[in-house]
């Protein structure tokens, strides 16, 4: 049987922010080869709560990848993982997240604060978001201009950010998980622990 070496269709050519995240996803998963595909779905995956400092905090996932994982397997699978995370899940552009931020920034004007403050002010949430994709901060600045009435801090927009590509994210885990799973079975190794994906509180919270 003939190895496969590549993806049957690049990963954002089938990816749209707009979707709702179950449709995102399942765009994602249509795109990977039906081999992948199928390790995923064979994957165990436990629901735990999970609890915060003001109590409970949403479900926790924890994903646990099969056994049996083939050298071919796992190297297809860190090809996917590297294109989800050169593409879909790549850091926003430094010059867009600041404008992003700006903008969202002068919806909601602090009082006595001076163009140069602000500016500086700016930065801080550039630095503390820029690890996020630019579709995932664009999504979280409108959903909070169109939602709330207050100035948001960088903590909320995280959280947000978060919860937003948390899909995403939890899918590029289980792809890296693969690899690290064939590894460990032909090392004589324990199976790698499981994945855990963020769990869907942040949204309800805010909402």
């Amino acid at each position: 049987m003939a190895t496969v070496t590549s993806l049957p269709r690049p990963l954002p050519s089938v990816f749209d922010p707009a979707l709702p995240p179950p449709l995102r996803r399942d765009s994602l998963l249509s795109a990977l080869p039906p081999v992948l595909r199928d390790r995923l779905a064979q994957g165990r995956t436990e629901s735990r709560p999970r609890f915060a400092e003001d109590g409970f905090d949403g479900m926790a996932e924890r994903w646990s990848p099969p056994a049996g994982v083939t050298p071919a397997e796992a190297a297809l699978a860190q090809r996917a993982h590297d294109e989800l995370c050169a593409s879909v899940l790549a850091p926003v552009d430094g010059d867009h997240l600041l404008a992003r931020i700006l903008s969202l920034l002068s919806h909601f004007p602090a009082k006595g604060l001076s163009p140069e403050v602000e500016r500086l002010v700016a930065l801080d949430w550039a630095e503390d978001l820029g690890e996020y994709p630019a579709w995932t901060v664009d999504a979280a600045a409108r959903l909070w201009r169109r939602s709330r009435k207050w100035r948001p801090s960088i903590a909320e927009m995280r959280a947000l950010c978060e919860e937003l590509c948390a899909p995403e994210r939890a899918l590029a885990a289980r792809l890296r998980a693969l690899p690290a799973a064939g590894r460990d079975e032909r090392d004589g190794a324990a199976p790698a622990g499981g994945v855990r994906a963020p769990g869907a509180g942040t949204l309800r919270r805010m909402g």
